[in-house]
């Protein structure tokens, strides 16, 4: 009878892990993460291969980083992913991993989606702020940021170099037109920011020439915008939903993430969705922006009459809101987007181009209807329309109670042909969109 076989002795000194074959050391190595990998390759030379392998650091880059090549902070390139892992934790090890990656996604993703719709935008964009840089600032305010707020700042510091002449219009937080201004809000650098008087608020956005102001509370981490009685009174009204933010790092609920992450992680699904888009148009203001005005629905309403395309939709006016009236407003601003994609016929006659002559609306907000007629006068006061084009018209400003409400209505236009007036005035119906109160506000 054969004798077993002996089992076989592991060479002297060597631990078990040593002995195993490549693979099983290689997804234990994984599994144990990066810091046990490296402590590791501080045990012995075999470990030491085992645990410096180009795919298993490029593993721990991807899951802890969200790098896909060896790129040091600031995309300098580097000779090894593990020499990437080591910078980037030398330089964010201080936070939570799982957050510096979702800071580090959210910035990607927005310069991703700038650099392909809003270039203009994009080249405002600041580089990040160091670590001491924080520093130095919380000092001068003598304030502590919530660890989101200082992440942000760490990947990108605000948008800079926004001058008052065509680039008021490259705020990327978007904004909207309502009777020829132009309301858009930009990111503030970390350096730009400003205490309120014995308050915790300190300044993140505003729009360029003040009419919009966003607040950030450091002790709560809530984020608020400025009413229309923000000047005399310091009226605000909160921008994220309460139950959303939390700035403790427990098992229960995972991350920290503040009002100001949030508010710009809603904006940026906006933009990806569709939601929102960049707008330009010859009336009334020719540069390029991100308008805050809904383009889907059931935000956005569309209906189509002799070929001629009619879209409406509200965007919520924070600065013109108000809590302090007599019954609490909120305030609206809504646009009509007006297409054409070809000639159309009206009275069995052929036209390539129309005038918008007034707008009947109403309003409904409960059991109230409100009927308004705007008027835009005669030759030059609102363009042509031509075959092609798209037209942007105004709207004008809501003031709602504190509930849901729609507005419909109709457009008389007047058929051009050969530079004149021609034929008899014809109506587009505008379907009805909804006016209601946001859970974030921009």
């Amino acid at each position: 009878m054969a004798s077993p076989a002996k089992a076989q002795r592991r060479p002297e000194g060597a631990s078990v892990l040593e002995t195993l074959p490549a693979l099983p050391l290689a997804i234990i190595i994984a599994k144990a993460g990066p810091r046990c990998a490296a402590a590791l390759a501080c045990a012995s030379s075999t470990l030491r291969a085992a645990a410096s392998g180009e795919a298993l650091w490029r593993r721990f880059c991807s899951d802890d980083f969200a790098l896909d090549a060896p790129l040091a902070p600031g995309d300098l390139p580097l000779p090894s992913f593990k020499d990437a892992y080591k910078a980037w934790f030398q330089s964010f090890g201080m936070y939570p991993l799982p957050l510096v990656k979702r800071v580090k996604i959210f910035w990607s993703s927005f310069r991703a989606w700038l650099c392909e719709y809003f270039p203009e935008g994009l080249r405002t964009l600041g580089e990040g702020v160091s670590e001491a840089e924080i520093a130095v600032t919380e000092c001068n305010l003598g304030l502590v940021l919530p660890m989101p707020t200082k992440l942000l700042y760490r990947f990108c510091n605000g948008q800079l170099h926004i001058g008052r002449g065509e680039e008021v219009s490259y705020g990327v937080m978007g904004g909207y037109d309502y009777v020829h201004q132009r309301y858009t809000v930009r990111l503030l650098p970390l350096a730009h920011h400003a205490v309120q008087k014995n308050s915790n608020y300190i300044v993140v956005a505003t729009s360029c020439f003040g009419e919009k102001i966003f607040l950030l509370d450091c002790a709560s981490g809530r984020l608020y915008v400025g009413t229309k009685y923000w000047n005399e009174e310091r009226e605000i009204m909160a921008c994220v939903p309460k139950a959303s933010i939390r700035l403790a790092v427990d098992d229960d609920h995972g991350m920290p993430q503040d009002g100001f992450l949030l508010w710009l992680e809603e904006h940026l699904s906006r933009l990806q969705d569709g939601l929102i888009k960049v707008q330009s148009c010859k009336f009334p203001m020719l540069a390029r922006h991100i308008s805050l005005y809904p383009v889907q629905l059931p935000y956005c309403s569309s209906t189509s009459m002799h070929g001629i395309k009619v879209r409406a939709s509200a965007v919520f006016a924070p600065e013109n809101s108000a809590f302090a009236d007599y019954r609490c407003r909120y305030s609206y601003y809504f646009s009509i987007r007006l297409s054409l994609a070809e000639a159309f016929v009206v009275d069995g006659k052929w036209y390539s181009s129309f005038q918008l002559q007034s707008c009947h609306y109403t309003i409904q907000i409960g059991d109230e209807v409100l009927p308004y007629t705007c008027n835009y006068g005669g030759h030059g006061k609102c363009p042509l329309l031509r075959c092609g084009e798209e037209l942007f018209v105004y709207g004008c400003s809501i003031s709602a109670a504190l509930e849901p409400g729609s507005v419909m209505g109709n457009l008389t236009l007047v058929p051009w042909r050969c530079g004149q007036p021609r034929g008899s005035p014809f109506i587009a119906d505008i379907a009805p969109f909804p006016l209601h109160p946001p859970d974030y506000i921009f």
